[in-house]
């Protein structure tokens, strides 16, 4: 009970004292003494006086505000100032009710158990409300988890089944994360982006699980009809994950589905499966691509021996292996040293 007249506060202390401890103040400044001190935080509603000395009802509803008290507690002014435009000043600081001077003191009595009783279901909806939140938080983080572990599972079977594969699928995670963080002041990616553009890039390959072993296994140049054949492991990787249940991060499935099904494409539109080109192939494809031809070139395969990231390099720039987006490419000459050093801190 906030009032500077000590017959107000005598008076409405008498009508809730068998029910409540009440604590008094004469003016805003004990008030908030209280309020923000360790009693606040058992308070079940003040009664506040608007006109007084030191520190007058409006400083209080402003300080309530600016600390978040006053979502916490509620207000009722008690006031003899008739005056509509203060009462509805109140109203926007955040007072539940108005009451007026001289007042009934069944009325007063019966106001504030409402609303102390509005405001405990509040805090009781809100807390629950916060509960359900941590359970879908938790339940986000289960359903990622399920998904990275499946992410795992597929992408060790595609390494186990194609056996030049060694680190393949790993440096491709951790390149293609590189190439994004470097490309930042254009791309805007989170940190959790860019996490999920790299464990989605794992997968890039999985249909290699549906080519047969004589054209997957094959230690020599492949003939145009089993060409055909390999380039299907992107269209048949995409069907995959379109079976995945797990996958039900919207998010998540399409950065698996987008370098999936087109980390072959080409800027020039000549790759495959779509033919899609320039701004078409989303920059997370793009990049998955440039990494999957720079580490298919420094790394040792049965049909041919390694290049040296200089040479790698090279020939990625001259258009050896195909056409890349400009951007991704200066990125990749701006930070070829960075590129070489992570490639190999996870060579075979």
């Amino acid at each position: 009970m906030v009032d500077d007249v000590d017959i107000n506060r005598i008076i409405i202390s008498e009508l809730f004292t068998e029910r409540y401890e009440v604590l008094e103040a004469e003016n805003g400044e004990e008030a908030l003494t209280i309020i923000n001190g360790p009693e606040g935080n058992n308070l079940s509603i003040v009664l506040l006086d608007l006109i007084m000395p030191v520190m007058d009802g409006f400083g209080v509803l402003r300080n309530m505000n600016e600390t978040g008290r006053i979502n916490d507690i509620p207000v009722i002014l008690i006031t003899s100032d008739e005056d509509e435009g203060r009462a509805l000043e109140c109203y926007e600081l955040g007072v539940s009710d108005v009451m007026h001077k001289p007042f009934n003191a069944s009325i007063v009595t019966q106001r504030v158990d409402n609303i102390i009783e509005l405001y405990a279901y509040k805090n009781h909806l809100e807390e629950k409300l916060e509960e359900q939140k941590q359970e879908l938080i938790e339940q986000e983080g289960r359903i990622k988890q399920m998904n990275f572990s499946l992410i795992d599972t597929l992408s060790a079977t595609v390494e186990f089944r194609n056996v030049e594969s060694g680190k393949h699928i790993k440096r491709t995670r951790m390149l293609i994360k590189f190439i994004l963080e470097k490309m930042r002041d254009k791309y805007i990616f989170t940190d959790e982006q860019l996490e999920l553009i790299s464990s989605a890039a794992a997968l890039h390959d999985v249909g290699k699980i549906a080519i047969p072993d004589a054209v997957l296994l094959k230690p020599g140049k492949l003939t145009d009809e089993e060409f055909e054949i390999m380039k299907t492991h992107t269209t048949k990787g995409a069907e995959i994950l379109e079976t995945l249940d797990l996958l039900q991060d919207k998010e998540y499935f399409q950065y698996c589905y987008d370098i999936c099904r087109h980390h072959h494409e080409r800027w020039d539109g000549r790759g495959y499966p779509d033919g899609i080109k320039e701004g078409e192939i989303p920059i997370w494809a793009q990049a998955a691509a440039v990494v999957d031809v720079y580490d298919a070139l420094t790394s040792k395969r049965v049909y041919k021996d390694a290049f040296t990231h200089e040479e790698a390099i090279r020939m990625i720039m001259d258009g050896e292996c195909g056409a890349f987006n400009p951007e991704l490419l200066d990125t990749l000459r701006n930070n070829a040293k960075g590129l070489r050093e992570l490639s190999e801190s996870l060579a075979d």
